[in-house]
């Protein structure tokens, strides 16, 4: 196996997160190797500066953590985000919308989205624990279709994160046209393991360091 740590999204989104915490996120994202950080947008010209010239994205959030704010405050939020100096954009659907089945309206909001990211990579937060199983797989037509990167579990903010099931749903019916990102509630190597086994590509979770260093004991277990 591995090392995790390239499929990691380093995260840290809590409501009174600093500067120091933020440094701190993103020294250990390099030394670490993880793909991307994923910390308030506040944060990002900070994270921009501090990760220059390193193989770490620069990732923020948008319309988060409830996904109702109005898609043209979405909108400035990713353009801004960009701007400032982030590599990829995590946004949170509107889920009333896709609850009553008005999911051209998502779409179209994850198309302007997209637009306004510039080339930046969009990863779409379903909050599935939210929804029905067809209503997922609907959905992730939508993003595939809307040109988003990635199709996301959670925020890990809501009544339940990531799940085995809705990973291998959300994987099927992506088909590999794009990624799969699982987030919440992932804080060891054991829950890494399976939900990159059921088909994540990438795993957003603020216990990187810890699924790491475990990985790092059971290589030396195994040589």
């Amino acid at each position: 196996m591995d090392s995790p740590a390239r499929f990691i999204d380093h995260t840290l989104l809590k409501a009174e997160t600093t500067s120091a915490q933020i440094r701190l996120l993103c020294e250990e994202a390099v030394e670490y190797g993880f793909a991307s950080v994923c910390l308030p947008p506040s944060f990002v010209p900070l994270a921009a500066d501090l990760l220059y010239g390193s193989s770490v994205a620069v990732g923020t959030v948008v319309g988060f953590p409830l996904g109702y704010s109005a898609a043209a405050v979405k909108v400035f939020e990713t353009a801004e985000a960009v701007r400032a100096g982030a590599g990829e954009i995590d946004m949170v659907i509107a889920l009333g919308a896709a609850r009553e089945g008005r999911l051209s309206a998502v779409e179209e909001e994850i198309r302007q989205l997209v637009a306004a990211a510039a080339g930046a990579r969009v990863k779409v937060i379903l909050e599935c624990c939210y929804l029905d199983d067809p209503l997922k797989a609907a959905l992730t037509e939508i993003v595939v279709a809307a040109g988003a990167a990635y199709v996301k579990t959670s925020t890990g903010f809501g009544p339940a994160g990531a799940t085995l099931a809705d990973v291998r749903l959300l994987a099927s019916t992506a088909g590999g046209r794009i990624g799969v990102k699982a987030a919440g509630g992932i804080r060891d190597l054991g829950s890494f393991r399976e939900m990159r086994e059921a088909g994540a590509t990438r795993i957003g979770t603020s216990a990187g360091v810890a699924i790491v260093d475990q990985w790092l004991q059971w290589r030396r277990g195994e040589s």
